[in-house]
């Protein structure tokens, strides 16, 4: 397994958007321990210095159907490779949600068990229609990974995560766009459309501030309110110096006939 290349995720770029890409259509995209190196380097490749937005989505016809249950079977030491897996794709997931650049997820089909936790480190989420969102776990007699069980009710609430966990109730994309856990819900055939518009959007925009934001936003959960003010106060000031703010500032004095003689 160690010889073999990353598989099972890719990564492309244009103008300033990178797409990862999970490419497993034959096995709903579930994760083996070479999809979760491949998209390692496909998060490597998404904190490039010219990516200013990042799209997440799946072929086939399901977004993620989470671990791939048979690679688990198949290993000699199944707890050994289900701790590397598990470990492995919590690693690029954390990464994925620190880095500065917005991740715009696209999904369809299901979304099952870690597949999940591709859409709760997303930062805007668009779902098609027919997706279906299942916690999935104890199913299979296991409980959640990749950061599930911390990120799914700080952003769905406890008692709706503890809904999910406990009957196994699975949403729908109306459901789960009135529970907060996806932004937008929009025909099977318009996801990829409307996540490469959001992309470009951000990607048009100021990506240091978009950037900070996104990361002040995030580290909200982590950090104490004196410490969140600090952050904000400290991140401010550095932006204020940069030549992006001051370009934009500038715009804004002129278009609005303001003095601008201090910037």
């Amino acid at each position: 397994m160690d010889d073999e290349q990353p598989r099972g995720v890719r990564f492309e770029s244009n103008d300033g958007v990178g797409r990862i890409v999970l490419d497993r259509p034959d096995a709903a995209n579930a994760m083996d321990l070479l999809a979760a190196r491949a998209f390692g380097a496909a998060v490597d490749a998404g904190a490039g210095p010219d990516i200013r937005a990042l799209t997440l989505t799946g072929t086939g016809e399901r977004f993620c159907a989470g671990g791939d249950i048979s690679t688990f079977l198949a290993h000699d030491d199944a707890r050994l490779y289900m701790r590397m897996l598990a470990t492995e794709l919590e690693e690029h997931l954390r990464r994925l949600s620190d880095m500065s650049v917005p991740v715009v997820c696209g999904v369809h089909g299901a979304v099952a068990g870690a597949g999940l936790a591709f859409v709760l480190n997303a930062d805007l989420v668009v779902a098609a229609a027919s997706t279906k969102f299942v916690f999935a776990y104890p199913r299979i007699g296991l409980t959640p990974d990749c950061g599930v069980s911390w990120r799914l009710p700080r952003v769905i609430g406890e008692r709706r995560a503890m809904e999910m966990a406990l009957l196994g109730r699975a949403l729908t994309a109306e459901e789960a766009c009135n529970w907060g856990l996806v932004n937008e819900v929009v025909p099977d055939d318009a996801v990829d459309a409307r996540v490469c518009d959001l992309a470009r959007e951000i990607a048009d925009g100021p990506a240091s501030a978009l950037g900070w934001s996104r990361r002040l936003l995030r580290q909200a959960w982590e950090t104490d309110r004196q410490q969140n003010a600090t952050d904000e106060i400290e991140t401010l000031i550095r932006l204020h110096s940069s030549d992006e703010s001051r370009t934009l500032i500038a715009a804004f004095l002129a278009e609005h006939g303001l003095a601008k003689e201090r910037l």
